[in-house]
């Protein structure tokens, strides 16, 4: 019955007013933020009959959905990513990962459409974008900038721990950052994906 039930409930979500609160102001598009959605998630669940949980371990997190009735279940999981952002608390990567990997769950369990950055990017240019890094690159980027940058480099970290430096690569073409920002969000990023992306580029 969870099969049942769970289509239900994507059916029912889909048919709801659900709105993007999240901007991403250098590409241009509107997104998903957990709170768009969960609230919706968790009141069509009620009706239908079943319950999400969400688990994390050190390399696997997954989202058990369970047939309130019978007990049956489905699991969606997800490789765990590292994030290592500089001027930030290990905690605060874990909760910032988890935040990410949370919200990826939920998608893919209730197919919401989201934002393709690989189809609606623009062509990879020839030019170089990316310059050693600047010791201090960051103090000369508003706050509401910084934080952006964060969320993107623990992004481009986790496609690059996922062997996707390509992807990581085409998503960072499409944020058409300034010179300025490139700086900054080059020292956000470890040695092993700065050199991961290069290769890509190439």
């Amino acid at each position: 019955m969870v099969h049942k039930k769970l289509m239900a409930a994507r059916m029912m979500l889909q048919n709801a007013p659900l709105k993007k609160s999240g901007h991403n102001k250098f590409a241009g598009y509107s997104y998903f933020e957990l709170g768009d959605f969960i609230p919706t998630i968790n009141q069509i669940f009620n009706e239908v009959g079943l319950c999400g949980i969400v688990s994390y371990d050190s390399e696997i997190a997954s989202l058990t959905i369970t047939d309130t009735d019978d007990g049956t279940n489905i699991i969606i999981t997800s490789p765990m990513a590292e994030a290592n952002l500089k001027g930030c608390h290990p905690i605060q990567n874990l909760g910032a990962v988890e935040t990410y990997t949370r919200r990826y769950l939920w998608v893919t369990a209730m197919e919401i459409v989201e934002h393709d950055a690989l189809d609606s990017s623009a062509p990879i240019k020839e030019e170089k974008i990316i310059i050693t890094p600047t010791q201090g690159a960051m103090d000369t980027i508003p706050e509401d900038e910084q934080n952006y940058l964060r969320e993107l480099a623990m992004e481009l970290i986790a496609l690059c721990e996922k062997e996707e430096p390509k992807s990581a690569w085409v998503k960072l073409e499409a944020e058409n950052l300034d010179s300025e920002q490139k700086v900054a969000l080059w020292t956000l990023l470890p040695s092993k994906v700065r050199s991961a992306l290069k290769n890509a580029k190439g």
